[in-house]
């Protein structure tokens, strides 16, 4: 069964050229189709153009079965790639949500045994059916908000069973969900309380202990490190990321939120696919990240909620830098998984055009995953992938109606979902 979408208002994120990220002053730019028709089968794209085409067009196809969907004049987007997000979690966090109103900074809800280490404990104690359908109900809505792809850490374990325990149930959300889902071990994600005093002796674990048993059961398919001050030194994710490496995971890292704290600089050092939340970025990690194949990525949800100052993105992309954003969904820092937000947020707080924020928001962030050549634009061969609006009077309006759900349709793999 093929798809045909027709009276689209306008296409938005096209890529005749496909390329896999857009950087510096390109980020300013996005290819669109007016008043236009697309065709899906077998799960890609196979063809799109201008209405007055579309006799010609179907005639092509007129030996296939062919469902269509009326656009209403809503536009077609590609689906949202969400590259940093830590949504299998047993319980929220709105506690400490209070605390930080009474003043309590993240370093101190953490000392306290809060923070990632309340995350792991809950998480020790709740089955991995609860943690599966949890986390089934946050996948479906954030598809519902336009999300067609995610990328899903551990790091709530911190230790080897419950690091597998999460692995595991990620590895069945690829079998459960119509997203594209990618996955990464994050054993390095906090010290355990009982390794205080002695990192060095959890560091150990990560690397003897965990890294080989996530590789031989093939469980992930990047390692990240949370390389900041409070956490891991340089040194330890040096040592932990090219233990990863001989087993075949790529580096993505959680860098510079807390501090200059040399995680940039450690992840282009070692071809990281992306350095995540740099809000502590200054001249030196931008000189860094310029002749690299590294993505900078930024978490707006995260300043937001935690009254964080922000990365310096325009300043990043005048450098000539690629910038994506993504969600960082997890029930401390960012309990939010919707891109729609975070597209506004890229727009609000950081002063992006809608069209840059687009490009964040899509083609980057699909880059940030390996996925660049498959998912983030609408091209002819790549995953259908996408969904319809509402009428909407522009593209702008996407980032301008921050608290609404402009979606109306999704697609995903070629298959109508709602």
């Amino acid at each position: 069964m093929m798809i045909l979408i027709k009276n689209i208002k306008q296409i938005v994120q096209i890529s005749y050229n496909p390329m896999l990220k857009v950087c510096g002053k390109e980020m300013a730019n996005i290819e669109t189709l007016d008043n236009a028709y697309l065709i899906i089968g077998n799960g890609k794209i196979v063809d799109f153009g201008p209405m007055i085409n579309l006799s010609r067009a179907t005639n092509k196809f007129r030996n296939f079965a062919i469902r269509d969907i009326d656009a209403r004049g809503g536009m077609v987007f590609p689906s949202f790639c969400d590259s940093h997000t830590h949504l299998v979690y047993a319980d929220s966090r709105e506690k400490e949500f209070v605390d930080k109103i009474k003043g309590l900074s993240y370093e101190e809800i953490a000392k306290l045994g809060g923070g990632i280490l309340h995350s792991a404990e809950r998480l020790h104690r709740t089955s991995e059916k609860e943690l599966t359908e949890q986390a089934l109900e946050r996948l479906n809505e954030i598809m519902m908000l336009g999300t067609g792809a995610v990328e899903i850490k551990s790091g709530y374990g911190l230790t080897t069973e419950d690091e597998l325990k999460m692995l595991r149930i990620i590895k069945k959300l690829k079998e459960l969900s119509p997203l594209t889902i990618v996955s990464t071990f994050l054993g390095a994600h906090a010290v355990p309380s009982e390794y205080w005093g002695r990192q060095s002796d959890y560091v150990d674990l990560v690397i003897n202990e965990m890294i080989p048993q996530v590789a031989s059961e093939e469980l992930a398919d990047y390692i990240d490190v949370f390389c900041d001050r409070g956490f891991f030194t340089e040194e330890e994710t040096d040592r932990m990321l090219m233990a990863g490496m001989k087993y075949g995971l790529r580096p993505k890292i959680h860098a510079n939120e807390l501090d200059y704290s040399g995680g940039v600089q450690v992840g282009v050092k070692y071809n990281a696919l992306s350095v995540d939340h740099l809000e502590c970025t200054g001249d030196d990690e931008i000189q860094a990240l310029l002749p690299s194949e590294t993505m900078p990525t930024v978490l707006p949800g995260a300043a937001f909620f935690l009254n964080m100052p922000h990365a310096p993105v325009r300043k990043m992309i005048t450098a000539g830098l690629p910038v994506a954003f993504a969600s960082d969904y997890n029930p401390g820092s960012s309990p939010s998984g919707n891109m729609q937000l975070v597209l506004s947020m890229a727009c609000i707080m950081y002063g992006l055009t809608p069209e840059e924020a687009i490009n964040a928001t899509t083609i980057n962030t699909a880059y940030a995953m390996g996925l660049s050549e498959s998912h983030g634009s609408i091209a002819i061969g790549k995953t259908a992938n996408l969904f319809i609006t509402e009428p909407i009077p522009s593209y702008g309006f996407m980032p301008y109606a921050f608290g609404s759900n402009k979606v109306w349709k999704v697609i995903l793999n070629g298959n109508v979902i709602s």
